[in-house]
């Protein structure tokens, strides 16, 4: 028996440990330390359940709360403020979660006009001066010339001589 099944055996071994079907259960427990601090845990609150007792009822409990009742019923209504924080107390969220969606699609519509806007407000960028930018255009050139030559060297078939000028005689 493996720790798995034995965790499942627990209840009816806690129950009926003297039953004929917990005998693997009894003897995994014996091997398994694991286990056994499992069994240990439930038998422990098994006695703790065992020594509980239910707290006593007054004698007048009906009374009193059939005075609550008609009291809460002839009490004016809340405040839409106290309606409004009782219902979001008492709430499991499923009346909000349409609204919910429609607020974060509205942030997130609001969200990205505001970056657009934001984007569009930036100054443009300064202009380069006319030495910086040939610049620019010749390293461009010769990274252009470098990547053109090494296709040509990759396209040269084995044992033929081309130079730069063409093929050799």
């Amino acid at each position: 028996m493996n720790c798995k099944t034995c965790q499942t055996a627990l209840p009816d071994l806690l129950l009926d440990p003297a039953a004929g079907k917990n005998a693997p259960a009894r003897a995994h427990i014996v091997a398994c330390p694991d286990c056994a601090q499992e069994l240990h845990s439930l038998e422990m609150t098994m006695s703790l359940l065992s020594e509980w007792e239910a707290p006593h009822v007054s004698s007048y409990f009906d009374q009193k709360l059939a005075v609550r009742l008609r009291e809460e019923q002839a009490a004016p209504p809340a405040g839409f403020l106290e309606r409004l924080r009782t219902r979001l107390q008492l709430n499991t969220g499923r009346q909000f979660r349409p609204a919910l969606a429609m607020a974060m699609a509205l942030m997130l519509i609001g969200g990205g006009s505001s970056i657009t806007i934001s984007m569009l407000s930036h100054t443009p960028p300064v202009a380069e001066s006319a030495p910086v930018r040939d610049l620019q255009i010749l390293d461009k050139n010769e990274q252009a010339l470098q990547q053109v030559d090494q296709l040509l060297q990759d396209n040269t078939p084995m044992g033929a001589d081309f130079g730069p000028t063409g093929p050799q005689s």
